[in-house]
């Protein structure tokens, strides 16, 4: 379940057809969290990428997999450049049941691309805090599901955060120029 709650930042998407260049929303808050394969990740690890950060949990049985599946459509329209330029981090928002093991499960069974997608975990009190600062709301519900804000985020090259889609019927298209026009605006 995702809860329509919107984010502290000034703008949550763009209107290409008045200005080509993606609106800076403002530096991206950086996090350190433990990827499926157990490692330490930080975001300021991916500096020099054009970064898609999202919530999930892999227990869901609502819009999580929907995105997850989508994001994984437009991982394979990226072609080289995903993995090399371009990155997918995301995050849980039940970091009680989401192992590093249950992650790596759960990212294979929809086909991403380890090299470019990292499924990250921690600390529940630092990923609560990491979803905060994105604008994310996550709040666990009587039967175990976590009803929470379904946030796609873009960051440049250099660590700014440019766009926020809400949901999860975001267009893909939109969602893979953004990014290849991320990429563009660092050469």
């Amino acid at each position: 379940m995702a809860l329509a709650f919107l984010a502290p930042w000034p703008a949550l998407a763009h209107d290409a057809a008045h200005d080509l260049r993606l609106p800076t929303i403002g530096a991206a808050p950086d996090f350190t969290l433990t990827s499926q394969d157990g490692v330490r990740v930080s975001l300021h690890d991916f500096r020099g990428k054009v970064v898609a950060v999202a919530f999930m949990y892999t227990y869901c049985t609502d819009v999580c997999p929907m995105l997850t599946a989508h994001m994984a459509s437009v991982q394979e329209k990226l072609g080289s450049a995903f993995g090399s330029k371009i990155d997918f981090i995301s995050i849980t928002v039940d970091p009680e049941r989401d192992t590093p093991d249950v992650l790596k499960e759960y990212a294979q069974n929809f086909g991403a691309d380890l090299k470019g997608w990292s499924f990250l975990t921690g600390d529940p009190a630092v990923v609560h805090e990491v979803g905060r600062k994105y604008g994310v709301i996550a709040k666990k519900t009587a039967d175990g599901d976590v009803d929470h804000t379904l946030l796609t985020s873009l960051i440049d090259p250099k660590g700014m955060l440019r766009v926020q889609y809400l949901g999860v019927r975001f267009d893909l298209e939109e969602f893979r120029g953004d990014l290849l026009s991320l990429l563009d605006e660092s050469k």
